[in-house]
């Protein structure tokens, strides 16, 4: 039996005559950790839409734990599917307490009522805000916390039903340093547990994968440029192919970071003013 979590078959997604994605096959198994990259407009939140059952395909077909869409209820799918991304998914009331805006997610919901919650779910919602660092946040109202803050918070929502695949769009964004730093120290921890899920993470930039990433995926005009295991997949070759300009990538520690090639001054003033 196939291990896929996940799996596009040549899907196209057009929309008003463009392409969003063209021809894109892709699979993700247990026990992997994926990154996604590519440049602006790249498609990359279109492929998110596709892996959270949000959106079915033009052509192709797509299939979330073995079950093809459009064959299969997608709610029986999308509580095994945890969503970060302000893109697909509306974010909890500014008064919402942040123990509630996590307890709430059990239930599908955004905005605690009158309704009443089991212990387990309290004490769950509580375990995840401290997986996160946000145990001190748990009476805070969540229009008060940081960005940081609240994305960490978001992360342990999306965690609440217990998924089988986690889905980070670009959850570093908008970080100044400390609080980047802070978030990709527990997406480190988190990518070790053994009992995590599958994850996918998007970003534009390098220096903002976690250590404990597996896999890696370059999407650049809605195709596949490159994918596979992440030493293979982030070479100065294959980066300076999908953001169209030469690259060069170092690693250290397990994190990466790229930067524009350094040549003689004429080639430099010609690659910035393409840029």
């Amino acid at each position: 039996m196939s291990d896929a979590v996940l799996r596009l078959d040549h899907v196209n997604v057009v929309r008003d005559g463009t392409f969003l994605l063209r021809d894109v096959s892709w699979e993700v198994s247990a026990g992997q950790r994926w990154v996604v990259l590519g440049p602006n407009g790249a498609g990359k939140t279109t492929l998110l839409q596709i892996a959270s059952g949000r959106l079915f395909p033009t052509a192709g077909s797509v299939e979330l734990f073995g079950h093809r869409l459009g064959t299969v209820n997608l709610l029986d799918l999308r509580y095994r599917v945890g969503v970060v991304s302000p893109a697909l998914v509306e974010t909890p009331p500014r008064e919402e307490r942040v123990l509630d805006a996590v307890v709430t997610a059990g239930w599908s919901v955004l905005g605690r009522a009158d309704e009443e919650y089991d212990q387990v779910d309290l004490d769950r919602a509580a375990t995840l805000l401290t997986q996160f660092g946000c145990r001190e946040l748990r009476d805070r109202r969540f229009g008060t916390l940081s960005e940081g803050e609240r994305k960490r918070v978001l992360i342990a929502r999306s965690l609440m039903t217990d998924p089988e695949l986690l889905l980070l769009d670009e959850p570093a964004s908008g970080l100044d340093l400390g609080a980047r730093e802070a978030l990709l120290r527990r997406l480190t921890r988190f990518a070790a547990d053994p009992a995590a899920p599958v994850s996918v993470l998007v970003s534009h930039h390098v220096e903002e994968i976690p250590v404990g990433v597996t896999h890696a995926l370059l999407v650049r005009g809605g195709q596949v440029r490159a994918a596979g295991p992440v030493a293979e997949v982030l070479t100065a070759a294959r980066l300076s192919d999908c953001f169209g300009i030469p690259l060069d990538v170092s690693v250290a520690a397990g994190r990466y970071s790229a930067r524009l090639t350094a040549g003689p001054p004429s080639r430099r003033r010609a690659v910035s003013a393409a840029v």
